[in-house]
Formats: C-alpha cells, structure tokens, sequence
C-alpha cells in the first residue's frame, strides 16, 4: 500500500513538493554558511518525493535550535504555510486525506528540520 501511495503521491504531489525543498537547498548552498541549510533541504527532499511508510524522529541539542532558528527566518515560515495549506485543500475530499497527512508531516518538518532524522 506504500507503494500505491507513493506512485500517486509523486504524480499527483510529490514532485512540486521535492522540488520545493530542492529550490530551497539550492537558494541556501549561495553561500558558504548556508552550506549546512541547503544539505539539510536536499536530504528532505528524498521523503517530499516519496513520504509514505516513513516517519520523522525529531531530537537535537541547542546547536539544532540555533539553525532551526536561522531556518525558520529565512525559509521556513513560507515553506510551512506553502506545505499547511496544501495539506487543508487536499483534506478537503476523502481520497485526498491521506495526501494532505503526509503535507501535514511537510509542514512540521518544514518548521524545524535541523534535529530531525527520517526513519
């Protein structure tokens, strides 16, 4: 069932989604401090093109905080709203509730990636 709702999520979702946070990761690899940012969007990336039947363990210390914190001013307000909004549109109809779940997931992830690992 992971796999339908991978294939569907890519066609339908998924790749607006990951090239979203690629966009990201490449508007952060500008400059040199933005290095970490911008592997960190890449990495997310993999689970926006196929977020089905895995999990995100979020954890991390108070370096963690202080780039999510830098995060957070420069990209992670827009990309939470974008991802939050897709999800409400899509749990608006049954067949598009699990899809807005996974933008849910998005969404979150988008606020504090920094300390977050996908399982």
């Amino acid at each position: 069932m992971g796999t339908l709702g991978n294939v569907l999520w890519f066609i339908f979702c998924g790749l607006w989604s990951g090239l979203l946070w690629i966009f990201a990761g490449c508007l952060c690899c500008i400059t040199v401090v933005g290095i970490p940012l911008g592997l960190q969007c890449f990495k997310f990336a993999g689970l926006a093109f196929f977020p089905f039947g895995k999990e995100v363990v979020y954890g991390g210390g108070a370096v963690s905080f202080l780039v999510n914190i830098i995060w957070l001013i420069m990209l992670g307000i827009p990309m939470a709203i974008a991802h939050a909004t897709a999800g409400l549109i899509l749990c608006v109809t049954i067949i598009g509730f699990p899809f807005g779940l996974q933008f849910f997931k998005l969404a979150k992830l988008s606020l504090m990636p920094f300390g977050a690992r996908v399982i």
